[in-house]
């Protein structure tokens, strides 16, 4: 029995949907793929860095006279490179053999468990990084210099236990402003390097989740 036109039609379609299914998979894995290697690159860029740049400030530092700043930085950045590195163990685990969806999906989840951890890690960490600076200044031969000879005349500065009481209240409102907004400080810094790709990735979600629809 012959074939009706409308038959005919229905199967052109079935066979065309069948070619194009596996070439939108495939597309859709490259993009996956290279959205997360991507993401892979610049987060070790970023984690050696700050690794890189800890050894950097501390010798500059001490170079010039304020080595308690880079102690301080020192150890700073390199908790930050020791709890992400720990967490990239959970990034590379993910399992690859899944469809992009999942693959994707797995990825988005173990982002969103990074990011929570280092935003309550900055409410610690930009405080204290302000703090090693006003203490590396405070203890520099140039400052001590200059607040003895404020000292030595009378009146011009409040101290309680040879500590100036006037200076501290800026140090610490300024100190309690960035505990309180370091994880908003924190997301503003992620989003001026990471953006794009976070961007791309939720569009891609986005995409192959209205294709499931």
């Amino acid at each position: 029995m012959e074939k009706s036109i409308e038959t005919i039609w229905k199967e052109g379609f079935l066979e065309s949907d069948a070619l194009v299914v596996p070439k939108l998979n495939d597309l859709y894995n490259q993009k996956s793929k290279h959205i997360i290697d991507k993401f892979k690159r610049m987060f070790r860029i970023n984690l050696n860095a700050l690794f890189i740049g800890s050894f950097v400030i501390l010798i500059a530092s001490a170079i010039v006279g304020i080595p308690i700043m880079g102690i301080g930085y020192f150890f700073i950045l390199n908790a930050i490179v020791l709890v992400n590195r720990r967490l990239m163990k959970g990034l590379i685990k993910i399992d690859k053999n899944v469809s992009s969806y999942q693959y994707l999906k797995s990825f988005n989840n173990w982002m969103k468990e990074q990011l929570a951890v280092n935003r309550k890690l900055a409410r610690y960490y930009y405080p204290l990084i302000f703090l090693f600076m006003v203490l590396g200044f405070w203890f520099s031969q140039d400052i001590q210099e200059t607040f003895k000879g404020i000292l030595e005349r009378p009146n011009q500065i409040y101290l309680v236990n040879n500590i100036p009481v006037l200076w501290t209240i800026p140090i610490a409102i300024i100190t309690g402003l960035l505990a309180y907004f370091g994880d908003r400080i924190y997301n503003f810094d992620v989003s001026l390097i990471y953006g794009q790709v976070f961007r791309k990735l939720d569009e891609l979600i986005a995409d192959i989740e209205e294709l499931r629809a």
